[in-house]
């Protein structure tokens, strides 16, 4: 998939190989999921991932802040994703 081609390359440093598919993965997520499913999120997360690795900080927040509503509006606050959310906006 999509995604994991891009975690290989973000694991491999090729973060420029990485970027277009977690965009193109997000964006294909957004159009037939919609932009509150936890699947959406899942690909902003993966997204700030890249870009905190990346040390692009100001882009990375908004995607995890963004990701860890819809985990809370979709599976709770109690759900482990929804934690993982907060765990990711702390480091």
């Amino acid at each position: 998939s999509l995604n994991n081609l891009a975690a290989l390359y973000l694991t491999m440093g090729a973060y420029e190989k990485a970027q277009p598919l977690y965009l193109q993965a997000k964006e294909i997520r957004a159009k037939t999921l919609g932009e509150e499913h936890s699947d959406f999120a899942a690909s902003l997360n993966n997204l700030a991932a890249l870009y905190l690795t990346m040390g692009a900080y100001e882009k990375a927040q908004p995607l995890y802040l963004q990701a860890k509503e819809i985990r809370a509006k979709t599976l709770g606050e109690e759900h482990s994703d929804f934690a993982a959310s907060l765990n990711n906006l702390a480091a």
